[in-house]
This record gives structure tokens, sequence and C-alpha cells, in this order.
């Protein structure tokens, strides 16, 4: 089956007896013993077919084996790094707030944390000809949030490997219609499944995604000892996402196209950054291993960026990304508040800094919502 098809029908398969075309949700906690053939299922914090078969299609999307889900894409960080931060962790500079923040807890455990530009070769050649890489996790953002920066998977990889080092890539931003990082030479992608997988606002969940046995078992065993499951219909919501997944993400690209040329024509923006510019640092390279350039777009506006936020209509104030509905945000103000003040300031996350993430609203309204805005200065 191709990509479209995969994410209507596996782990979808109509149940013996009834021929349902949504699978019955599983709500029990516990199972009875007596009457399986065989003896498989024990208790939900371990086994429960409506999460399964989310894991089973969610694995699918990047023609691999395997998929565990969490109760939320920092349950899903936490895990891996459970499993696989060991003694030292390289992390792209420019990544999610949260994941600063679990970064922190590992370095209170001792372990070293180094930040590296990741999107630039001369300093990926430089960080992987240092011993000290040897044996890593080398956690990735490509694109990077919120500064959009493009990290070449495939040379990262390589050169990760090469010193035995384990690479894990944050594919939220782009989602796997777009980026499949383990096309690329990755060994693990991680999903916050509540952003564009689940797609709809109204859900929280994560997902490791891999090929590697070893991987899973130790993955699944962390989220049983520990109980970061999701719940059953939490999984049947990201489920129900996922089957739109490719329209909404095709509608939301084509939409951020028009939203980064309305953008670049305005006086009252100072910087557009988005992938999809000629003149964007990462543009060939994210050309080259993502099929479209996502629908989030950050710019530096030259007004009151509070005012602004107040006068959009369309663009709610809010934090997230990928969902059905426009938002907008400040994220040194929000996601990147956990940063400290020199790390933002050092990387350009400053008060002027704005971050969209374009929904499947009629382009001409948000089009018409941004110049409203704008012209209200």
């Amino acid at each position: 089956m191709r990509f479209d098809t995969r994410l209507v029908h596996v782990g979808q398969e109509p149940p013996a007896g009834t021929g349902d075309l949504v699978p019955p949700l599983h709500l029990a906690s516990t199972y009875e013993r007596d009457v399986q053939d065989p003896l498989r299922w024990f208790y939900a914090r371990g086994e429960n077919p409506t999460r399964e078969g989310l894991e089973r299609c969610l694995a699918a999307l990047e023609d691999v084996r395997f998929a565990s889900v969490f109760s939320s894409g920092q349950a899903a960080g936490a895990t891996a790094l459970a499993v696989l931060a060991r003694q030292r962790v390289i992390v792209s500079d420019d990544v999610y707030g949260g994941t600063h923040s679990l970064m922190g807890t590992l370095a209170d455990r001792g372990v070293e944390v180094r930040y590296e530009d990741l999107a630039d070769p001369e300093v990926v050649a430089a960080v992987f000809a240092d011993d000290a890489a040897a044996g890593a996790l080398v956690w990735v953002e490509t694109p990077t949030n919120p500064l959009l920066k493009v990290v070449d998977l495939a040379e990262v990889s390589r050169r990760a490997h090469a010193v035995g080092a384990v690479v894990l890539v944050d594919n939220t931003l782009a989602g796997p219609v777009l980026q499949q990082p383990l096309r690329h030479g990755a060994d693990v992608t991680l999903y916050s499944t509540t952003k564009s997988v689940a797609g709809h606002l109204d859900v929280l969940g994560g997902a490791l995604v891999h090929d590697r046995e070893d991987l899973h078992e130790a993955f699944t065993a962390h989220r049983t000892a520990v109980g970061n499951v999701p719940g059953p219909f939490d999984c049947f919501l990201v489920h129900r996402g996922l089957k739109t997944l490719s329209l909404r993400t095709r509608c939301q690209v084509a939409t951020t196209g028009l939203v980064v040329e309305a953008l670049c024509g305005s006086p009252a923006v100072s910087e557009v950054r988005y992938p999809g510019l000629p003149g964007h640092p990462g543009h060939a390279v994210a050309a080259r291993q993502m099929t479209g350039f996502g629908s989030l777009v950050s710019f530096r506006y030259r007004g009151d960026v509070d005012a602004l936020l107040r006068r959009t209509r369309l663009f709610a104030n809010a934090v997230s990304l990928g969902g059905v509905r426009s938002l907008a945000q400040c994220p040194a103000a929000t996601t990147h508040r956990p940063v400290p003040p020199e790390v933002r300031a050092r990387l350009g996350i400053t008060d002027d800094l704005v971050r969209v993430s374009v929904g499947i609203e009629d382009p001409e309204d948000l089009l018409d919502d941004l110049e409203r805005a704008f012209r209200t200065t």
C-alpha cells in the first residue's frame, strides 16, 4: 500500500464477526485470562488493542516495524532519554522549549548536554571529529523550533554512526507526510502526535518510531514500568486524525506559501524565516529531504507584538502547531520561556519574533486577517 492508503487502512482492519469499518474502542483496564487463546492480554498499562492499532499505522507510515505511543510528546521524549541517554547528549541548539526542560533534567543527573548548531555543516564536521561524540545520543530537530533552521539528516546520521552515536529526530514540525527521518539514516523518529498527526487540537499524545527490536522492547518496558501510556480514547482520536493527515498537510503547505508571500511584502515585517524561501540557508537541504516546506513560518515584527496578536481574529494567540486552526504566538513569551534569556538572545528568539502555524481555513480569509492586523498598527 502507498502512503495515503496506509493512513486510512493500517491498524483499522474490520474485526471478525461484525465487520466494523471503525474498530471498536477497547476501554477495559484488564482482561479475562481464561478465554484467551493464546494468552496475550494482561493489563491495559501494558497492552491495549486500540493503542496497538495506532502503533501499527504510525510504523507503517515510515515503512518500519515498530512504534510506541505515549501520553504526550514530552512523555515520548522522556522515555527516549531514559533508554538512550548515557553520558552525553548532543542537541540542536534551536529546539522546542519543552526539550530544553527535558535536557535540564538530564544535566541535573550528571549527563553532559551539549547544544550545537547542527544546521551548520562546519559545526557538524567538528562535533563528530571530536572523540567526545562517541556513543552519544544526538537529538535533532529539523526544521527547528522556532527559527526554522534545517539540518542535513543524512550527513548528521552518517557522521554520528561513524562514531557509534544514536540519532533521534524530533519530526513534529514537518510531520510524516513531508519528511521521514528514518529514510535519511536516523535511528528513531519522535512525534508529538498532539500536533499535525492528530491535527484537531483536542488530544495529547507522543510516539517513537523505529526499526530496532531491541529499542522496541526497551521503550515499551519503560512505558509499562512508569505508566506514561495514552488512554484508548486518546489513541482513537489520534488515529482518526491520521486519516486526513495528507489532505490537511497539503492544504496547509499551499496556504503557508501565500502567507509567506504576504509577510515578505509587508513593511511591518523585517525578516521572514521559512525553508521554502530560496534565500533561506537551508533551502537546498529542505528541498532534498522534504516533500514540502511545512506550515510554520516565523517573522520579526516591527511593532508591538502583543498588540498584533490581540488584533488577529482568525490566528488565535495560542501555543501548539499543526492543527486545523491557525495559531500565532511569541515564542520568547510562551514556548521558549524555559530557555535562559541569554541563550534566547544569542539564538535570536527575541520579543519581536512571531511564530505562525497555518491551519486549513480559506487562504483569503487568513490573508485578510493579517492585512487588517498590520494595517491597524
